[in-house]
C-alpha cells in the first residue's frame, strides 16, 4: 500500500490512545466549528449555552457555523476531499442525519466509529432504532445523538375542534377549511416528512420504504400518493400554488391567522410559541393515529477535522445528564431525551421527571409509536418527483 494511502487510512480511525483523559488534554484550547441548520432561535440559543459549558469545564471553544441546508457541510467536505485536504478540514462536527449521513458515511467521509469511546454513550437508550439506525442506515458508532424528533400537528382550537388524525381523512376536512391548511416545500425536510408520513398511510405494502428505492418501487408505493393529493392541493392555502419556504414560515402563517393547522417535527414548538407570546393559548398539538415519523439528530466528526478531540467532547457534553436535561425544558428545545433514565441516578432522573406539562405539549403517550424514517433514497426520489409535477 502506497505510504499517502496509508496516512489517509489512518486518519480515518480514531487515535490510538483511546482513554478519554487524553481527549480531554488534547482537547483545552481546541476551537470547535459545528455547522448547524440554524433555522431555529431555540436550537442557536441552546448551542450557545453549551458553548459556555464546555468553555468552563473544558476550555473548548465552541463556535456555530449556522446553515440554510445540511447539504452545505455535505458539499463542503466532499470538495475537501477532491482538493486533497484530508487533514485541516473546515468542519470540526455536524448537525447531522438521513440522506447527509448516509451520502458521508457511503463516501468515507466521517471520522470514526467514535460514539462508543465518549464516556456519556453508556447512558444512550440503545433500545430504540431510531438511535441505532439514522433513515434505516446503521449508525456503527460514526454519530452520536443529542436529541429526538416526532411529525406532529399543531392547530388553533379556537377556530378548529376536530382535526385530521388520518392521513386518508386531510382531503376531507380540508374541502370544510379551505386554504386553512399547508405544509412546507419539499425543498425543505418538513415538506418531504409529510408526504413520506402520507406514504406510510397510503402505499400497498408499507415495509418498501425501508429498502433503497427503485423505479418500480417507486412508482407502486407513490401512485396512490398522488392520488391523495390531487383531492387535497385545491384546497390548500394558495390553492397548493405556493408553500412556505420553511417550518418558521409556516408558524409564521398560524400566527398571522391565515391557516389553523400545520405539520411540525418539533413537538415542544407550539408550547415554546406560546411561553414566548409567538402563538395564542387556544393552540394545541397532536400526533396522527398509529403513530409518526421520529428520529433522532446526531452529530458526526468529519474524516479530516481538524479538532477531533474538541469536537467529541463537545458530543460527550450533548449527552451528559445535565445537558439533556436542560434540552427538555420547553423553552430551549423540549422532547424527549436520548438517554435511558434507569442509568441515571435518582437526582439526575428527578430532573426530566419534574419537567413541566403543559396543554400545548402532546401527551407522552401520544409520542410513544415512533415510525421509522423510510430509506434517504426515498426523500431523494420524492422530491425530485414533486418538483417535476408541481414545479412551474
Amino acid at each position: 500500500m502506497a505510504v499517502g494511502a496509508l496516512l489517509g487510512l489512518l486518519a480515518m480511525r480514531p487515535a490510538a490512545a483511546s482513554n478519554w483523559p487524553s481527549v480531554l488534554a488534547r482537547a483545552r484550547g481546541q476551537h470547535v466549528y459545528f455547522d448547524a441548520w440554524g433555522g431555529s432561535e431555540r436550537v442557536n440559543a441552546y448551542i450557545a449555552w453549551v458553548s459556555r459549558q464546555v468553555a468552563a469545564c473544558c476550555d473548548v471553544t465552541l463556535r456555530e457555523v449556522p446553515l440554510e441546508d445540511t447539504a452545505q457541510a455535505v458539499t463542503q467536505v466532499i470538495a475537501e476531499k477532491a482538493a486533497g485536504q484530508n487533514h485541516a478540514g473546515t468542519i470540526d462536527l455536524i448537525w447531522i442525519n438521513g440522506p447527509n449521513f448516509d451520502a458521508l458515511k457511503r463516501r468515507g467521509l466521517l471520522y470514526g466509529p467514535f460514539a462508543q469511546r465518549l464516556p456519556n454513550d453508556r447512558l444512550v437508550r440503545r433500545s430504540d432504532p431510531e438511535i441505532r439506525y439514522d433513515f434505516t442506515v446503521p449508525v456503527d458508532g460514526y454519530e452520536s445523538p443529542w436529541r429526538t424528533a416526532q411529525l406532529v400537528f399543531v392547530y388553533d382550537s379556537a377556530y378548529v375542534k376536530h382535526v385530521p388524525l388520518d392521513i386518508r381523512a386531510f382531503p376531507a376536512w380540508a374541502r370544510r377549511h379551505p386554504g386553512r391548511f399547508t405544509f412546507p416545500q419539499v425543498q425543505n425536510f418538513l415538506g418531504v416528512a409529510f408526504l413520506e408520513q402520507a406514504l406510510y398511510a397510503l402505499a400497498p405494502n408499507p415495509a418498501v420504504l425501508l429498502r433503497p428505492v427503485t423505479p418500480a418501487a417507486f412508482a407502486q408505493a407513490s401512485a396512490p400518493l398522488w392520488a391523495w393529493f390531487a383531492q387535497l392541493r385545491p384546497y390548500l392555502w394558495r390553492h397548493g400554488r405556493e408553500y412556505p419556504a420553511s417550518g418558521p414560515a409556516e408558524r409564521q402563517l398560524l400566527e398571522d391567522g391565515e391557516i389553523d393547522l400545520m405539520p411540525s417535527f418539533d413537538p415542544a414548538s407550539a408550547a415554546a410559541a406560546v411561553l414566548a407570546g409567538r402563538l395564542p393559548k387556544s393552540v394545541r398539538t397532536v400526533v396522527l393515529r398509529g403513530g409518526t415519523l421520529g428520529n433522532a439528530s446526531f452529530v458526526a466528526i468529519p474524516y479530516n477535522a481538524r479538532h477531533k478531540a474538541g469536537a467529541m467532547v463537545v458530543a460527550n457534553f450533548l449527552l451528559s445528564p445535565a445537558a439533556q436535561a436542560r434540552a427538555g425544558e420547553i423553552r430551549a428545545l423540549g422532547g424527549p431525551t436520548v438517554l435511558d433514565l434507569k442509568a441515571l441516578t435518582d437526582a439526575q432522573r428527578a430532573r426530566f421527571q419534574a419537567q413541566a406539562k403543559d396543554p400545548w405539549m402532546p401527551p407522552p403517550a401520544a409520542l410513544r409509536h415512533v415510525l421509522p424514517e423510510p430509506h434517504p433514497s426515498w426523500a431523494v426520489r420524492l422530491a425530485a418527483a414533486w418538483e417535476r409535477r408541481y414545479t412551474p
